[in-house]
């Protein structure tokens, strides 16, 4: 399993609350994390950052390799890294109301194991095609379930950004979980808003379908995004088997 990743400030952001890393446990499970933070001059920082290390280095210390528990494992750390950014936010002003997005893939044999708590994404790229794998907790998203708006209107709608679900805000946190299979030759990519808010995924899928390696196609994604306005912090992780990275 290859993979690269990479995060940039934007160019209006002072800050990059944006986090990213991947990890191992025992087993050998690899386990990659994005987080996109919010709140705050440093509180949006100090949550995604919170999510992503102790989210990784619990995970590390571990030896499950099997799917269900995994997914036990998943929920009731979830849940718990909630109760930690909510404490925090409590007990320091300058935090105060923090929270971040999480989108997580977890790859075990031949199944990737999607999490997400938030907006931050999971795409797979596969055979010329772009499917996102997670779901978006927004309200932009319910409004497309239920059909009050349609897929065009959802691209630009002005509550795009109200999110339904984040750690650190609420009590009680629902992550989105789902199995897929691993697809050989297939690339996935997790990121955050400010790189779907800024490139289409027409473009997206132009930039993973070039033979290029995974680190430049990092690259290109980011400064994609920043030539169309880095209005956010962009952040990119790709995976990819040994072969597929620059089919």
């Amino acid at each position: 399993m290859d993979y690269a990743l990479l995060t940039d400030v934007g160019k209006l952001r002072e800050n990059n609350q944006d986090y990213v890393n991947v990890f191992k446990n025992k087993k050998g499970i690899i386990f990659g994390i994005v987080a996109d933070g919010m709140g705050g001059h440093r509180g949006g920082d100090v949550a995604s950052d919170m999510a992503v290390s102790h989210l990784g280095h619990t995970f590390e210390e571990t030896d499950i390799s099997d799917l269900d528990d995994l997914r036990e494992w998943v929920i009731k750390e979830i849940s718990k890294e909630n109760d930690r950014i909510i404490s925090v936010s409590n007990q320091f002003d300058d935090l105060s109301g923090m929270g971040t997005t999480m989108v997580g893939v977890f790859f075990v044999e031949k199944t990737m194991m999607v999490v997400n708590v938030g907006d931050s994404r999971c795409y797979r790229y596969y055979n010329g095609e772009l499917e996102q794998l997670s779901v978006d907790h927004s309200l932009v998203h319910e409004l497309l379930e239920t059909g009050q708006i349609s897929p065009e209107e959802a691209e630009n709608h002005p509550q795009k950004n109200i999110i339904t679900q984040t750690l650190g805000v609420s009590q009680t946190v629902q992550p989105w979980i789902k199995n897929f299979d691993d697809v050989d030759d297939s690339i996935i990519l997790l990121c955050t808003d400010g790189l779907t808010n800024m490139v289409t995924e027409a473009e997206i899928k132009s930039v993973l379908s070039q033979k290029l390696s995974l680190d430049a196609k990092c690259h290109l994604l980011i400064e994609k995004a920043n030539q169309a306005g880095g209005r956010d912090n962009i952040t990119a992780l790709l995976f990819t088997s040994e072969d597929g990275g620059n089919k």
